[in-house]
Order: structure tokens, then C-alpha cells, then sequence
């Protein structure tokens, strides 16, 4: 499953949990402090991937009459690209070996500038942020079937696409995660 923007939030907080949980390190900054520190390394990787797709949509269009032309299929053909022009914008896309680089470059940055110390194998704690990685993406599409059905067996109508929607979406999809543990 796809690393999206709105998951953000949800990763880091589940990433932090687990770490401050974890008896085998020892925190030294605060929970908020540590979960904005994530944030930002998962926001840089979901936006670098965001920047690759951006190209590959531009580079498609510039060729639409192409494509076109020769009757391809644009959904794989836009894979295709993607996987040419990866390297190029530093994004992995196999999913373990992406959650393996975020845990790399989350456990240096959080080590290196003393958000949590630890005196055993770096890949005891990179597992650690692997593993919140791989459960949460494991459980947020039945959260988010959850939410939605929840929505919509409330008493009172809520239109789709208003602000009222999302925001109670936005809180019942919350609701699941942590009945989940996700979160």
C-alpha cells in the first residue's frame, strides 16, 4: 500500500508509542518532540514520491498524442515511468525496502540528535520502527472501511465532500485506529 500524506500523522504516532514503550531504549526528549521528528522524515519521503509523480504526469502529458497513437495503456505505462525516473528522485518503491530506509534514516536522525539513546543492536530498534510501519499499513484500509460504514449509519445525513463530513470522517477513522492499536 501507498505511503500517503494524510497517514503522516498516524505513522508518527504510532512509531513514537512504540518506541516510548519499548524498554530497550531510553527516551530523552519529549513524546511531541520525537513524533515531530518523525513527521518530518515520513512528510520528506511521501513528498518525494509526490514529486517523482508530479514528473511522470508531465512527462505523459507532453507525449499524449503518443500514447494515443499507439493505443497504450496509461495506468501501466505511468508505472512504467515511474520505475525508470525513481532513482532519479531518490524514492524506493518496494514497499519493505522504503519502510527500511525511513527506519535507517528515523534511527540516525533520532540517535544522532539525542532523541533516544540505546546500548544494543541498531536493528533491535529499527524493527521496531518497521514493525509500527507494516501494522499500521496493515490495518488503516479496515479502519477506514470501519469509519466509513460508521458514517454512514448515523442518524442525521451528513453530505459527502463538506467539511462536516471530513471532519467526523476524520475523527471515526481516529476512533478505529485505536481500537485497532494502530495509533
Amino acid at each position: 500500500m501507498k505511503l500517503k500524506l494524510t497517514h503522516c500523522d498516524f505513522i508518527s504516532r504510532k512509531i513514537t508509542n512504540d518506541l516510548i514503550k519499548s524498554p530497550i531504549l531510553q527516551v530523552r526528549k519529549t513524546k511531541d518532540e520525537i513524533k515531530s521528528a518523525v513527521a518530518k522524515i515520513i512528510a520528506d519521503d511521501i513528498d518525494k514520491e509526490m514529486k517523482l509523480e508530479h514528473a511522470v504526469t508531465e512527462l505523459l502529458d507532453k507525449n499524449e498524442d503518443d500514447i494515443e497513437f499507439y493505443h497504450a495503456d496509461p495506468k501501466q505505462l505511468f508505472w512504467m515511468t515511474k520505475k525508470r525516473l525513481a532513482n532519479d528522485y531518490d524514492v524506493i518503491l518496494n514497499h519493505d525496502e522504503r519502510y527500511s530506509d525511513i527506519a535507517h534514516k528515523l534511527l540516525d536522525t533520532l540517535y544522532e540528535e539525542d532523541y533516544i539513546h540505546f546500548e544494543i543492536a541498531d536493528n533491535q530498534i529499527k524493527n521496531i520502527i518497521v514493525s509500527a510501519i507494516e501494522q499500521f499499513m496493515a490495518g488503516f484500509d479496515e479502519a477506514d472501511t470501519l469509519a466509513y460504514e460508521r458514517l454512514q449509519g448515523l442518524k442525521r445525513s451528513v453530505v459527502p465532500g463538506t467539511d462536516e463530513y471530513q471532519e467526523i470522517f476524520m475523527r471515526l477513522y481516529e476512533e478505529e485506529l485505536v481500537k485497532k492499536g494502530l495509533i
